[in-house]
């Protein structure tokens, strides 16, 4: 009965062995060989990285949008992003708006911290736009 998997020679001594029986490499001088995975673990690892159908706390701040920071303020902010140093971005197109985020921002915070995922928010970053 045949191997199921052939044996797997480095590139060198692929070369070799090519050079010795004269059969030229097909393969390019920069390919770089990795093992064969299944396509169901990469996708379940590319789901993972880009959170695709993952709730990320960014759909949930939104979903629950205006019910922390009111819907008059809601209809003129957007919450952005979460940065790495645990900001949200928010963005404002009104500067009466912005401001007046600006004094409720603890209260903010703390209202963002409760909802799930959310909880390593540390501030909020206001962006007129």
């Amino acid at each position: 009965m045949a191997d199921p998997d052939p044996p797997h020679f480095s590139k060198v001594a692929e070369e070799l062995i090519g050079s010795l029986r004269r059969i030229p490499s097909e393969d390019p001088g920069n390919l770089r060989r990795r093992p064969v995975r299944e396509i169901s673990h990469l996708i379940g690892d590319l789901r993972v990285k880009y959170g695709i159908g993952l709730e990320t706390p960014e759909q949930v701040i939104r979903e629950h949008w205006a019910a922390i920071v009111g819907s008059a303020n809601a209809a003129y902010s957007h919450a952005s992003q979460i940065d790495p140093k645990g900001r949200l971005i928010v963005s404002t197109s009104h500067a009466i708006i912005r401001n007046e985020l600006f004094l409720h921002r603890k209260a903010i915070v703390a209202k963002l911290q409760k909802l799930p995922g959310c909880e390593s928010i540390r501030e909020i970053h206001l962006r007129a736009g």
